[in-house]
């Protein structure tokens, strides 16, 4: 166990200084009940600062991945476009060949 600070007078038992007063018994004796608390200034700096990173780095993740979807939208519906107007170029000159055939017979 601890022991206390300061000397002991053996001939009057007294100890000069004793252990420290404490100033708040009910957060001594009951931790968790102790809303305040001291947190390390630098550490929480730290913690801050890597959070702020990671957010940073998340916005930039989506910010890229919207552009990108934005991208192969873009090039997805250019390849419709073309897709259908292919069909449609198909079918108007099966129909012309199909005319062309009538009118003959």
């Amino acid at each position: 166990m601890g022991s206390p600070t300061g000397v002991l007078d053996v001939n009057t038992a007294v100890c000069e200084e004793t252990f420290p007063a404490v100033h708040d018994i009910i957060g001594e004796l009951h931790p968790g009940i102790a809303k305040d608390f001291m947190a390390d200034p630098v550490s929480s700096q730290i913690a801050k600062t890597n959070d702020h990173k990671e957010l940073v780095v998340a916005e930039e993740e989506v910010k890229e991945k919207t552009k990108e979807n934005e991208r192969k939208g873009a090039a997805q519906r250019i390849k419709s476009a073309i897709i259908i107007s292919g069909v449609a170029v198909a079918v108007i000159g099966a129909i012309f060949g199909v005319t062309k055939k009538l009118r003959e017979k």
